[in-house]
């Protein structure tokens, strides 16, 4: 499909929605054109010579990992690191093709939408309470290992979003399967109570010395899109439960810290992450009607602000300017579209003219001297059609 909307230089001094729409349709035929297959950020241990070593060493797969993490250029090739679908970043493709026809009315967003959602449910985490999902690769701790297909509360989150919009598109069935969800999030993520709301683990193998805060948030939106597909008054006290707790984490300058309590992770008040707990709280806000994250959001706002240069580019976090991730600039797309915020656009263009050749592929980071041009299915693809889609849908939220 080409559609002939302008150049790069066309948009620079207006950002027009049909110059968007033709980055997410180049984003999106990048990604169809390799079934949705690729790199992700850490999956250096699905080297093929890592495999094919006589042992099995944690500091072995580390090295493997941080290799493929870290270095300015990508060596996976070099590596012989397999490209896989990634949940999570199919969850975000289909997002992002039920969107885009929703804005075309081209049939074959909807039969790839179609298609990336029964993967979903193909390939979703089994011997769980309910729905969920996880990454495809194994990934090495230093604490223990993740293996293949563990779920989280982040990927699982997104899924239920499109399994959200399958049930609005192609057939019913798929909220069904949404719906048990929940389950998932009170029983393998043991929704407890807390003194200051509810709160639930990342992953069902936590040992809940720790809690992550944006996955926490994460959960909570999980629960509060099933209440407006259900009607459920359980998932909206719950979601209410968490979002109160995450509130709670707040610090005096607005934004929030990786994990509670703050010394279990090195991460400060990163950009993304804190993009993912405001994007909460303002999505509750839409379902409910509610104010009762006003106060909250009055002050994480300016802060989520601050995070970004004028023109548009992502920090770090609070302390850092670089390295500018894409996946702050996809998530801030998000959330200046959910405000009706005009800053979406600089945000945007400063992704496409900065991480992008323009015609579909974004990279991974700007870094001080140099950008790492090397483009993950995920991390980069996945997240930037979510958030052109995302902003171009914006009057409809």
């Amino acid at each position: 499909m080409s559609l002939d909307y302008g150049t790069l230089s066309d948009a620079t001094d207006h950002l027009h929605d049909e110059w968007v729409l033709h980055q997410l349709v180049n984003v999106l035929d990048y990604a169809r054109a390799r079934d949705y297959r690729g790199w992700d950020l850490y999956d250096g241990e699905s080297s093929r010579l890592l495999r094919a070593l006589p042992v099995d060493n944690k500091w072995l797969n580390l090295v493997f990992q941080q290799a493929v993490r870290r270095a300015p250029v990508n060596v996976r090739p070099l590596l012989r690191v397999e490209q896989r679908r990634n949940f999570m970043g199919i969850a975000l493709f289909a997002i992002a093709n039920f969107r885009a026809y929703e804005l075309t009315g081209q049939r074959r967003f909807l039969d790839d939408g179609r298609e990336l959602v029964e993967w979903l449910v193909d390939n979703r985490s089994t011997g769980y309470s309910g729905f969920c999902g996880g990454h495809k690769h194994p990934l090495q701790g230093l604490d223990y290992r993740n293996e293949p297909n563990v779920p989280g509360i982040v990927g699982t989150a997104y899924a239920v979003e499109a399994l959200l919009l399958a049930a609005a598109h192609v057939d019913d069935r798929y909220r069904e399967v949404a719906l048990t969800a929940a389950d998932f999030v009170f029983e393998d993520l043991e929704y407890a109570t807390h003194p200051d709301g509810a709160r639930i683990k990342y992953k069902p193998l936590d040992t809940g010395e720790n809690y992550t805060l944006n996955a926490n948030a994460l959960g909570a939106r999980l629960l509060i899109n099933l209440y407006e597909a259900s009607g459920d008054s359980r998932l909206r006290e719950a979601a209410t439960n968490i979002l109160d707790y995450v509130a709670a984490q707040q610090t005096p300058e607005g934004g929030w810290l990786y994990r509670d309590p703050p010394e279990s992770s090195h991460l400060s008040k990163d950009n993304f992450h804190n993009g993912f707990i405001v994007e909460s709280f303002l999505r509750y806000g839409d379902v409910t009607g509610s104010e009762r994250y006003a106060s909250t959001l009055d002050t994480a706002l300016p802060f989520y602000r601050g995070l970004f240069t004028d023109a548009g580019a992502p920090h770090n976090d609070e302390r850092h300017e670089y390295p500018r991730d894409v996946h702050s600039s996809a998530q801030g797309a998000v959330v200046f579209s959910m405000l009706g915020d005009e800053f979406a656009q600089p945000v945007i263009r400063w992704a496409v003219e900065n991480l992008s050749n323009g015609k579909g592929r974004f990279y991974y980071e700007r870094r001080r001297y140099y950008t790492k041009r090397i483009t993950l299915m995920r991390w980069c693809e996945a997240t930037m059609a979510h958030g052109l889609a995302h902003y171009l849908r914006r009057d409809a939220e």
